[in-house]
């Protein structure tokens, strides 16, 4: 297998996979390779730093530290943004999210509040949701 970094002409980077350098030429001219950003079907090879390897005694890089006041400012920001454009259902959630998937509700975004036990039997539903850490805002 071989990795290969590819754009497309609106520059968008991403790498894919080949058996080997004529199979993605032949999906290339067959034209079977898309952007998955924008769907462009004129993808080409990118330039690519050659893969060096290191010597077998040497230790990796650290992880750099993560950044705490960012990690809460992003949580803060997200919190803005579901509260403006979605409807704060509260504890009815679980209730609510089932009538918008049986098409009994309109389709919209909520929020609200479920307990573990009301996300697990959403979950195997097949109703996606997703627990997002409430942060208190900036100015509470």
């Amino acid at each position: 297998m071989i990795l290969y970094e590819l754009r497309c002409p609106s520059d968008h980077h991403f790498e894919g996979w080949f058996r080997n350098s004529e199979a993605f030429e032949a999906q290339q001219a067959a034209h079977e390779i898309a952007c998955p950003v924008c769907g462009d079907k004129n993808v080409d090879r990118a330039l690519m730093a050659p893969a060096v390897g290191r010597k077998a005694n040497s230790l990796p890089d650290p992880a750099p530290q993560p950044d705490p006041a960012r990690a809460i400012t992003l949580l803060r920001t997200l919190r803005k943004v579901i509260e403006q454009s979605h409807e704060n259902v509260g504890e009815r959630f679980a209730e609510e999210a089932r009538k918008i998937h049986h098409g009994e509700a309109d389709a919209r975004g909520i929020y609200g509040h479920t307990t573990e036990e009301e996300a697990e039997e959403l979950a195997d539903e097949g109703i996606e949701v997703a627990r997002i850490p409430w942060v208190p805002l900036a100015d509470s």
